[in-house]
């Protein structure tokens, strides 16, 4: 199968003054792509603290530090605004890792491995939704990089943005048929 990923704008932020412009941005958004990354742990009994939230239109995905900015008002109200659909895969997952960061009431969000179903889709992994969906590939490549490293490299940015972008692209795709 042919590999695909995100071709759109990455906005990486790192202050919660830009989560801010971000949270702007997406406002007048209907839906929003959405995932997040974890640093890996390799020792047992050790777990590191959700890294990094994507957020993804269309066209842009913002990647929003969250080991830099934690969890501003901004992005909570965001979170829990229930007129913006969050679409993603395995969401009570990231909820539970966000909600170590700070407690939300999640608003709107859709698990598409929920959805699926509906359609005769029986996997559960992101990569292989897409494929049956699509007929195309997402690299899982970056899944188990250091996110918490000082610079995130263009190919995790492009692995996490791809992500949430394909949680949108997925979910639109189902609602047209």
């Amino acid at each position: 199968m042919p590999t695909v990923a995100f071709t759109g704008r990455i906005i990486t932020i790192d202050t919660v003054a830009d989560t801010d412009k971000a949270v702007k941005a997406l406002s007048g958004e209907k839906l929003i792509g959405i995932d997040t990354e974890t640093r890996p742990s390799f020792k047992k009994g050790v777990q590191h603290k959700v890294a990094l939230i994507q957020l993804s239109t269309a066209d842009t995905c913002f990647l929003i530090r969250l080991n830099r900015v934690g969890m501003p008002d901004s992005l909570v109200s965001l979170l829990e605004n229930q007129e913006i659909k969050k679409i993603g895969i395995s969401l009570h997952d990231d909820y539970q890792s966000l909600c170590h960061r700070r407690k939300f009431k999640p608003g709107a969000f859709l698990d598409l491995q929920k959805r699926v179903g509906e359609f005769g889709i029986e996997e559960m992994s992101l990569q292989k939704i897409f494929a049956i969906v699509f007929g195309q590939r997402i690299s899982k490549s970056q899944q188990l990089t250091n996110w918490e490293n000082d610079v995130l490299t263009d190919k995790q940015k492009l692995y996490a943005a791809t992500d949430a972008w394909a949680c949108l692209e997925i979910y639109n795709r189902l609602e047209s048929l």
